[in-house]
């Protein structure tokens, strides 16, 4: 992203040009099912704007005239907000989020909402209403055994987030990261996926589904671009309570002093590894589900059919009403949590379920707190288990990276290998929290030890036929495997 605002700057492309070929992309792409909607207009229109200041040397600043991609349970002023669900489909917010409004205010470009999970509830980004032809592939094709053997999960609830960076058809991305959604993906995708502290960055406009462990996730291809993004959003919000109070100074990435990189580099290199226990790490699931389901039953109460979004055509009783609009709308998955997280909030289960997870959320809480009280500064674990997997064995393995939500803590995913297939695998990096810059200056140094391949400014000037056959190439190590000709 700084190698392409450099070029901006520089003038060796136009704001307008960038977006244009972006916006091609897409559609060339579109067979990926990154995007649900794309803002062609808007984003043509601040592409011009942006070069108007360009022309007249009032640059915003890093972000001016990049192309930005959104998850779709972000609120954004006059484009739709579906999250991935019918029950919210036409729904235009009148105001964006916070972060989205924050990097507007810098210049960057929305070129459109990304595909999830219908309302971010899964880790497959196969659950939304946008994604219902892939989970028909089998009835449709029932003999067709090798299609779904080939076919590769990027993880979620923010996989189309990552295959549209993945695809090059943006430079910088937002997601929500709940329970890992942000770095789960980001490990399959060769991305880096970065979770803040929470109350670090604002999650006013993310349409909630844990309140208490929703943080508006970063996707970029490095970690100078996480560091940056990050300078951008960090700070209190007074539409949300749960930010900070204290003001936060900008971010100093150390990235353009080489002075101070190599001190970094000689601290880090002296650094002591030794192993350390989480040891409710094993309950981590099991409770991140009975407060997750709680709160999904809270909060889409609202959602009645009432109010917004959509009402079916009975009208016997408020009762059926209400049923009828949710048996039209949600899925599985949705229903599925509303209906535990509603019996683990009855009164005579309150204490049983609800209760005891709190506790268990606070016994895990106090796990990192001693390891980090014992001399550690930064956990070092992996991502995922292991490199992107068939649907059918997607569908029977759990993550642990909730953990680190439930801890409230900094978290990120960085490529850190290509197994015998040639699929990434991510490394994840867990930090004090509120101590996200020391965190991501650990991850820069192990960056630059992998010495991972990143976008080259090369590649944006070549010829763009030669962009699509890269992408698509890309696109297909990411979401099949490899076939051999």
């Amino acid at each position: 992203m700084l190698e392409v605002s450099a070029a901006l700057t520089q003038g060796q492309i136009t704001p307008t040009e960038l977006c244009q070929k972006r916006l091609s992309l897409i559609k060339k792409t579109k067979f990926l099912n990154a995007y649900i909607t794309v803002s062609e207009e808007e984003a043509f229109k601040q592409a011009e704007e942006s070069e108007r200041r360009s022309k007249n040397e009032q640059s915003l600043g890093d972000f001016d005239g990049i192309p930005t991609a959104v998850k779709d349970n972000f609120s954004t002023s006059g484009i739709e907000t579906a999250c991935a669900s019918n029950m919210l489909k036409g729904y235009i917010p009148p105001s964006n989020a916070t972060v989205v409004q924050k990097l507007l205010d810098q210049g960057a470009l929305l070129m459109g909402k990304t595909n999830l999970d219908e309302f971010a509830m899964g880790s497959r980004s196969t659950d939304g209403v946008y994604s219902k032809q892939y989970r028909e592939k089998r009835k449709q094709n029932p003999h067709s055994k090798n299609e779904d053997l080939d076919w590769l999960m990027t993880g979620g609830s923010l996989g189309g987030t990552a295959v549209a960076m993945s695809a090059f058809t943006c430079y910088v991305a937002l997601g929500s990261a709940t329970g890992g959604s942000t770095r789960n993906p980001a490990a399959h995708c060769r991305l880096v996926g970065f979770k803040p502290s929470y109350g670090l960055v604002s999650h006013h406009g993310l349409i909630p589904l844990v309140n208490l462990m929703d943080v508006p996730g970063i996707l970029t291809r490095c970690v100078d671009d996480a560091a940056v993004v990050l300078s951008v959003l960090a700070g209190h919000d007074t539409n949300d309570c749960t930010t900070v109070q204290d003001p936060i100074n900008p971010f100093i990435w150390f990235g353009r002093c080489e002075q101070t990189i190599t001190v970094f580099l000689v601290q880090i290199e002296g650094a002591k590894v030794i192993e350390v226990s989480i040891p409710h790490t094993s309950y981590s699931i099991v409770c991140y589900h009975v407060l997750c389901m709680s709160e999904v039953a809270l909060n889409i109460a609202r959602l009645d059919g009432l109010q917004y979004g959509h009402r079916c055509d009975i009208d016997v009783s408020t009762q059926s009403m209400y049923a009828s609009t949710r048996q039209e709308v949600f899925n599985d998955v949705v229903r599925g949590r509303i209906l535990s997280g509603n019996f683990f909030l009855l009164k005579e289960n309150w204490e049983n379920y609800f209760i005891k997870a709190q506790k268990v959320q606070r016994l895990i809480a106090n796990d990192f707190a001693n390891a980090f009280n014992s001399g550690v500064d930064v956990l070092l674990t992996p991502t995922i288990l292991s490199e992107a997997v068939p649907y059918l064995e997607f569908i029977k393995g759990d993550n642990r990276t909730q953990t680190v939500n439930m801890a409230g803590l900094p978290a990120v995913s960085i490529p850190a290998a290509r197994p015998n297939q040639g699929l990434p695998v991510g490394l994840q990096l867990t930090g004090h929290a509120f101590c996200d810059q020391q965190l991501l200056t650990v991850a820069k140094w192990f960056e630059k030890q992998v010495q991972f391949p990143v976008i080259q400014l090369q590649e944006l000037m070549d010829d763009f036929s030669s962009m699509i056959t890269h992408s698509t190439k890309l696109a297909s190590n990411t979401l099949k495997k490899p076939k051999k000709f």
